[in-house]
Order: structure tokens, then C-alpha cells, then sequence
């Protein structure tokens, strides 16, 4: 007979639950840079109040990247690669921050704890087919 007994309250880590926010807000952070580049790509009116609003924010993040690569405008379209930049900049900083909080924070043992009962043995009579007794 064996009895399994499951601890209640499986909580999570304390670097788990940071891990998470700081993937939310980079996720946050590399999302208005991509819609600051979609707007830009096709050509949105610069004099919108959603478009200033986001290159408001996103220009926060931007500023780092601008001055790596040139602008390129076709019939009104821009084709901003220091936004693409910044967001492979951005994931790969989140990528290391999670890894670097994974390392030094303990990492949690199984919540489940097994406990093994023996059974008595039976003694039984075994079947010997070339005895015939």
C-alpha cells in the first residue's frame, strides 16, 4: 500500500514572480517601438494625436538608437532600422536580466512528498508444472 500526500499552497518564487515583470515590461517597451515602426512604415499622419502619443513614449526608448542607421522614405513610408534595432536591443536585455535572476535566486524543490507503506508478505504455494505432488 502506498499513500501520496500533496502540500496545498504551491507558491511562486519570488524570481519568478520578478522574471515575469520584467518581461512584461520590456514586453511592453519593445510593443510601442514596434507600432511606432508599423505607423511609420505605412505612412500615418505625423499630425494625429495617437501617432504623436506614441512617438511621444516610444522616442523615451528610441533615443539611444537614433543616430545608428538612416532613415529611408519612400512615397511618404519610413523605414526606421534603429526601431528594429531597439527592439532586438530590448529583448535581448530582458533575456539576460531573466537569466541573470534565475541564477541567483533558489530554485524550489517538488511540492509533492511520497510516502511508501510495505504490504506484509503472503506466503503463497508455487505452481511447479514438471512437479507433480
Amino acid at each position: 500500500m502506498s499513500a501520496t500526500s500533496i502540500r496545498a499552497g504551491s507558491r511562486e518564487s519570488v524570481g519568478s514572480w520578478i522574471s515575469r515583470v520584467v518581461m512584461f515590461v520590456f514586453g511592453v517597451i519593445e510593443l510601442l517601438i514596434l507600432v511606432r515602426f508599423v505607423l511609420l512604415l505605412v505612412g500615418a499622419n505625423t499630425q494625429s494625436g495617437f501617432v504623436q502619443w506614441i512617438h511621444q513614449i516610444s522616442g523615451v526608448f528610441m533615443a539611444p538608437f537614433n543616430a545608428i542607421f538612416g532613415t529611408q522614405t519612400i512615397n511618404g513610408a519610413v523605414f526606421e532600422w534603429s526601431a528594429l534595432v531597439a527592439i532586438v536591443v530590448y529583448a535581448v536585455i530582458a533575456w539576460l536580466i531573466v537569466a541573470l535572476i534565475c541564477a541567483l535566486t533558489p530554485r524550489r524543490g517538488p511540492e509533492t512528498v511520497e510516502t511508501v507503506e510495505a504490504a506484509p508478505v503472503v506466503a503463497r504455494k508455487r505452481f511447479n508444472w514438471w512437479r507433480r505432488a
